[in-house]
């Protein structure tokens, strides 16, 4: 449909049908009014939209780090010393000299 058309017809409605007198004083500058006034922030949306901003930059450090660590030079057998830390850490408090 032709906007113009559409417009004159919308506008030959509304001539046709005047204001009720059941529509309160001022209303329409109450609306007005509240459609000024900004809505409140939502703390959730705030923190959304931060979050998904942050997660392109975590995946891009994510894969640059994984890039590094296929890269480095490796050790002939990493568990075998993974699990030696991890037993020496674990017993540190354990084999102290008595206080």
């Amino acid at each position: 449909m032709n906007p113009t058309e559409l417009h004159n017809k919308i506008v030959a409605l509304a001539k046709a049908n005047p204001p009720s007198a059941r529509v309160p004083y001022a209303f329409e500058k109450r609306i007005m009014a509240r459609l000024a006034v900004p809505l409140p922030a939502d703390s959730l949306v705030l923190w959304g939209r931060a979050l998904w901003r942050a997660a392109a930059p975590c995946v891009g450090l994510m894969l640059a780090l994984a890039i590094l660590a296929a890269a480095l030079p490796r050790e002939a057998d990493p568990a075998e010393n993974l699990s030696q830390d991890l037993e020496n850490t674990v017993f540190f408090a354990v084999n102290q000299p008595g206080d």
